[in-house]
């Protein structure tokens, strides 16, 4: 903005200058009504300035686009995200298992989430690492992330959806791929199995969720959510108080 700003103050004051009555050197021209010349320089400088904003916004807008995949040599980790009444859950399609309220991934390798809700619009996001998007009920996002080194990066939910909102975090553990290996086997010996029943477990509202483990995922359950194949979850009751919350009572 400055940059259209400051010369036409600069412009304003040298023309106030050297039009004034004093200068006998200025040519006034009473009768003057168009200038072509003035004409051209006065639509084009904002013709200029709205192509050079326009195109930063256009490349900026596809550099920065969340689906578009990280340039990397590593392929990319597939995660499906699901966000439900109150926790998330992470189902690792190619490693067979799944998590809640838990996201392990390898430091260095793109990590390629879709994303989607069982319930209410919700958030997903892990500030440190990047972009916040949207999860909605059949319909599936997604999200392009990358942790550059090990450590605990934390996630949340970004969008008011009832009582258990504020517990509806996660921690995204990176560690190296050797690390994650070993997790992910681990998690595959130990554990309920996540079919459609267990999913219909974890459609009921529940708060402050410890995190825990799928030793294995039914086939394609994701695909089964996002197609509305499996009922929605039962969402905020509107207008209705958990009786978990009490009201504030002034003494």
């Amino acid at each position: 903005m400055l940059a259209i700003v400051v010369p036409t103050i600069l412009a304003t004051l040298a023309f106030a200058w050297w039009f004034r009555a004093s200068n006998t050197r200025a040519r006034h021209q009473p009768t003057w009504s168009y200038s072509g010349r003035i004409e051209l320089i006065v639509w084009s400088i904002p013709a200029l300035v709205v192509f050079f904003l326009g195109g930063i916004a256009w490349i900026g807008s596809h550099l920065l686009d969340p689906a578009r995949p990280l340039p990397s040599s590593a392929k990319p980790l597939e995660i499906q995200v699901v966000s439900l009444d109150w926790k998330w859950l992470f189902i690792y399609p190619e490693q067979g298992v799944a998590s809640v309220n838990a996201l392990v991934a390898p430091a260095g390798v793109p990590l390629h989430f879709e994303i989607t809700s069982a319930s209410v619009f919700n958030v997903f996001f892990v500030p440190r690492l990047g972009s916040e998007i949207y999860s909605m009920y059949g319909m599936t996002t997604q999200l392009y992330l990358q942790a550059d080194d090990p450590g605990i990066y934390p996630g949340l939910s970004a969008h008011f959806s009832g009582d258990g909102f504020s517990d509806m975090a996660f921690d995204l553990r990176a560690v190296t791929p050797e690390q994650f290996a070993a997790w992910a086997s681990a998690a595959s010996a130990a554990g309920p199995v996540l079919d459609e029943a267990a999913y219909r477990n974890l459609l009921t509202q529940s708060q402050n969720v410890k995190p825990y483990t799928y030793r294995a995922v039914q086939r394609d359950l994701y695909g089964d959510i996002v197609s509305q194949r499996l009922p929605p979850g039962e969402g905020p009751l509107t207008g209705q108080i958990n009786p978990s919350v009490s009201p504030r009572r002034e003494n």
